[in-house]
């Protein structure tokens, strides 16, 4: 079988067979037979040894040429079998799109909260998260013995860690206001939102973490009337027009007067639910004019300067706007409950 005729005849062969294959199968069972390290073309050039020098060259050239040729109608064919991808795609079905992600609940709270404020002319500010007694508590008028300072209401960090001692979570953003305070001279007019922590009993209406919006207003001739505008304002923006509202009195160690705000529960339509304690009112806030101890604290001159704070917890006005009745549910990290709020 070592010259070219017999070459030519195994070519003739393969593409006869080819010719009969209709199958990816019966392709490769032709493949292997002709083309194979035991196929036929193969068991030919073992021949090669006992050839002169001119025939090696005619013999090989054929051996070469067949191979090429059977290996390209072999590829040829099996290409023909593989479907279309550009005939099968039906350009009129509608594409496939990426789930996008979305804003947590209280992420887009702070910001709408923080654009409403930032529309009546607030600056924004944040502090640090853990912090000294003297910014969450020293600087803003609490006593000594003020029960806000027991270890069953305020985190306070292990110096065993290698921390400085006196170091605590913040109970409030009010922190940001005294260290404001400290780098601004009046008139100023601020937020700062925040998280801060809180050793509460976890229930549908508290958690231990959550989030604050302090805000307050310094200078000159600065009244409840202020305060009172500000709030209502926003109120009536964030929620509705037709919201109703009532200030209560209250007391704070760093505002006096004090006075706490309330709105008409959404969720029950003031009728009385677990959100609102079956009290028809959800308080949202507290707010008061700036105590004058934590304007000499600071170094302003409360002769000269007066001003209003106010504080509110983001979670809670969140509820009540998206009418969500468990407060477990921001930080259980359901992505259906962010799909839904």
């Amino acid at each position: 079988m070592s010259n070219p005729a017999n070459i030519d005849r195994i070519l003739s062969d393969g593409v006869a067979e080819l010719e009969k294959a209709d199958d990816a199968e019966k392709i490769g069972e032709v493949k292997i037979h002709y083309l194979g390290r035991k196929g036929l073309l193969s068991a030919a050039l073992k021949g090669l040894k006992d050839l002169s020098i001119d025939e090696r060259k005619a013999f090989g050239a054929a051996a070469n040429n067949a191979k090429s040729e059977l290996a390209a109608k072999i590829e040829g064919m099996l290409s023909a079998l593989k479907p279309s991808t550009k005939a099968d795609l039906d350009y009129t079905l509608p594409g496939q799109t990426n789930r996008l992600g979305r804003l947590h609940p209280l992420t887009r709270g702070i910001k709408e909260i923080t654009e409403i404020f930032r529309r009546m002319g607030f600056a924004v500010a944040t502090g640090p998260e853990i912090e000294t007694d003297y910014y969450n508590f020293g600087a803003l008028n609490f006593p000594e013995d003020h029960p806000a300072r027991d270890m069953q209401d305020t985190f306070y960090l292990s110096e065993t860690n290698g921390l400085p001692p006196g170091l605590l979570l913040r109970t409030h953003t009010s922190n940001v206001q005294i260290r404001e305070f400290e780098r601004r001279k009046p008139p100023l007019k601020i937020i700062a939102p925040g998280k801060v922590y809180r050793h509460e009993a976890v229930s549908s209406r508290a958690y231990c973490v959550f989030h604050q919006v302090e805000g307050f207003q310094v200078g000159e001739n600065i009244s409840m009337a202020d305060m009172k505008g500000a709030l209502v304002g926003f109120c009536h923006e964030y929620f509705s027009p037709e919201i109703e509202l009532r200030f209560r009195p209250s007391f704070f160690p760093f505002t006096e007067p004090s006075a706490e705000v309330d709105v008409s529960c959404i969720i029950c339509d003031g009728k009385g639910c677990s959100v609102c304690k079956y009290d028809g009112w959800l308080e949202i806030l507290g707010c008061g004019m700036i105590d004058p101890n934590v304007m000499t604290a600071v170094g302003y001159d409360p002769e000269k300067y007066t001003g209003y704070a106010f504080g509110m917890g983001v979670e809670r006005i969140v509820m009540l706007k998206r009418r969500i009745t468990d407060i477990r549910l921001f930080y259980e990290n359901d992505i259906r409950f962010t799909r839904k709020y």
